[in-house]
């Protein structure tokens, strides 16, 4: 296993790369879109699909690719990662998120520094964001289960469908929401909404990884 500074930066620079694309893209597609928002929609889409496969492969054999707290939380629960490792995970993801949220405006010759007012709040993208939640956590472990190799492509595919079958478009990650909640563009969230959508992401991963244990039973697949 690579040494703990090796596996935060890879942690650091995943959820960073992760978080430019998701706002860059984002602010891409609104300016090409004319408009229409399902096809700014669209654009952000296949954008972070693309880079979620990008970067789980590459990174997961130096920190496991989590880039994401709820991820993290999992694992934790399932003992595969140890509280201090994984207070360090989440502190890294953080500061990666909000780096790349910095670095997608510096692209665009925006704010570097900005606070969003785009109103995601209300019962329906609340369980919309556990449900989104759920589903990551799901594809994760079963894949592990069935197919290790297969998780980049699972993990890109399954967020690619989130953001168009959930009411809030498929945040599922705490990392990802706060740094959404410090850019003013198509993928901000208002940071007053951002922790409601939180508490439902590690709800949902939370459930998610009680049933997949039951569910699944044994050990991962090597191969």
């Amino acid at each position: 296993m690579p040494a703990i500074s090796r596996r935060l930066v890879a942690e650091a620079l995943g959820t960073l790369l992760l978080l430019a694309t998701v706002i860059g893209s984002g602010i891409m597609a609104e300016n090409l879109a004319g408009g229409n928002d399902a096809v700014a929609l669209l654009g952000n889409t296949l954008a972070t699909g693309a880079i979620l496969a990008v970067l789980i492969t590459t990174l997961a054999p130096l920190s496991g690719a989590h880039f994401n707290p709820a991820v993290t939380v999992a694992f934790l629960i399932r003992r595969e990662i140890d509280a201090k490792t994984a207070a360090a995970y989440v502190g890294v993801q953080v500061l990666g998120g909000l780096a790349g949220a910095v670095l997608a405006h510096a692209m665009f010759d925006v704010d570097l520094l900005q606070i969003s007012t785009k109103a995601r709040t209300g019962m329906g993208q609340w369980l919309a964001e556990g449900v989104a939640t759920f589903g990551l956590i799901a594809t994760i472990l079963a894949t592990l289960k069935a197919r290790p190799t297969a998780v980049a492509a699972m993990v890109g595919l399954y967020i690619s469908a989130g953001y168009w079958f959930t009411a809030s478009t498929s945040f599922a990650n705490p990392a990802v929401t706060i740094a959404r909640s410090f850019t003013d563009t198509f993928s901000g969230i208002a940071p007053a909404d951002a922790p409601a959508f939180i508490a439902a992401q590690f709800v949902g991963a939370a459930a998610a990884t009680g049933l997949m244990a039951w569910l699944l039973g044994g050990k991962r697949r090597d191969t």
